[in-house]
């Protein structure tokens, strides 16, 4: 039976180390249909029997948006890209929602709305969106494509930190918001606006993974070396160091410019691009980061999985050298399987990933279907279970 995952062990048996470095494919791991998970990496996580999507949009559904200055229907043609926490017993997702104001990803105004559950799966969604474009300092960030993709991690004393991202629709920026109660929210601005003497002002910057530790039954913000860490960006992964966890410093390189840690490998899943998922997970093995991968269209992708395809992976990080990889999934642990993970406006394929709460001793994965949907996955640390299968055919 497998063991329990704590952040005091996340498991007794040794590290096993799966394509650190760009190493080749091996073991069960690479096998074809065979999926099993090194035992320092999360899961597997099992979508329960009909009930995904969990969140669907809904036309119905209508406040007065400041922006447009009109009543909108600001969850009509899409819900996806979800995060998730817990409060008061239960779990919390804020998710990703778009109006009708335009056809094509990214042309539509985006708000984020909350919604709430008991058991994971039945959610109570509140009607109004709890973060949005509006009459504020941000406005000039926020206009007119919105606030996209959350991440959110609580601090100990029970303040929720929200990273999305703010669309102009010129420069994606990676923001940061903060609430006690996930529905009155505080924006604080850009990340990185004083990093630098503010070089990084109109750095195009998202995904944020702030990381965490679980504390008896509930992941809270942790510090790293003494100082908040995140993983942060979509082409690379990169990391910033905080002292506040509002204002955000990005790490460089000898060279002065940004420093990367993790890239897109020819010939995997992660091919196009690397992008942090829900917020890391420091454990007695290292700091575990969850992230979205994107198949290249071309010659240099995995040929076993759709062009364009975004999957997920995990990667472990040393906690004393949190730019060091020690482990890397060489095959996606989650990947398009289900009809509406492959039908919506973006029809390669897509779960991407952004939530993750441990829930009554289980772990609940809160992923965008398809950019149109919220799904839900869950891992229970007694159950032996391997990642999604591995394709036994080359994709063309």
């Amino acid at each position: 039976m497998r063991k329990s995952f704590n952040v005091i062990l996340l498991l007794m048996a040794g590290i096993m180390v799966s394509g650190c470095g760009g190493a080749g494919r091996s073991g069960t791991e690479g096998a074809a249909g065979g999926n099993r998970l090194p035992e320092w990496a999360l899961g597997g996580f099992v979508r329960p029997a009909e009930v995904n999507p969990v969140i669907q949009p809904d036309p119905r559904v209508k406040f007065f948006c400041p922006m447009r200055r009109d009543s909108v229907g600001w969850m009509e043609s899409d819900t996806f890209n979800p995060a998730a926490t817990v409060k008061d017993g239960k779990i919390c997702v804020l998710f990703r929602a778009e109006d009708n104001s335009a056809t094509g990803i990214g042309k539509r105004t985006s708000r984020i709305g909350l919604a709430q559950s008991e058991d994971g799966v039945t959610m109570e969604l509140r009607h109004d969106p709890v973060l949005f474009p509006t009459e504020d300092a941000l406005k000039s960030y926020d206009w007119p494509g919105g606030c996209e993709d959350p991440r959110i991690a609580v601090t100990e004393d029970g303040t929720y930190v929200m990273l999305y991202t703010s669309w102009n629709r010129r420069i994606p920026r990676l923001c940061v918001a903060t609430s006690r109660d996930l529905v009155n929210w505080t924006k604080h601005g850009y990340a990185f606006q004083k990093a630098y003497s503010g070089r990084f002002l109109d750095l195009k910057s998202k995904s944020g993974s702030i990381v965490t530790k679980l504390d008896g039954d509930k992941l809270v913000i942790s510090r790293v070396n003494g100082k908040y860490l995140m993983y942060w960006g979509e082409r690379m992964i990169n990391i910033a160091t905080s002292d506040d966890l509002i204002n955000w410093t990005p790490e460089l390189d000898e060279n002065g410019e940004l420093k990367g840690v993790v890239y897109p490998r020819n010939g995997y899943f992660d091919s196009a691009l690397t992008e942090c998922g829900p917020p890391a997970v420091l454990t007695d093995k290292g700091i575990l980061l969850l992230y979205n991968g994107k198949n290249r269209v071309d010659a240099h992708r995995d040929m076993r999985y759709p062009a364009g395809t975004y999957s997920a992976g995990q990667l472990l990080f040393d906690s004393e050298d949190p730019g060091k990889v020690l482990g890397r999934l060489d095959v996606p642990f989650f990947r398009p399987v289900d009809d509406f993970e492959k039908s919506g406006q973006y029809k390669d394929g897509t779960v991407f990933i952004e939530g993750l709460v441990y829930y009554k001793s289980k772990w609940y994965l809160y992923y965008g279907c398809a950019d149109s949907h919220v799904g839900v996955a869950v891992y229970d640390p007694e159950v032996e279970t391997p990642g999604d299968s591995v394709p036994e055919t080359t994709e063309v």
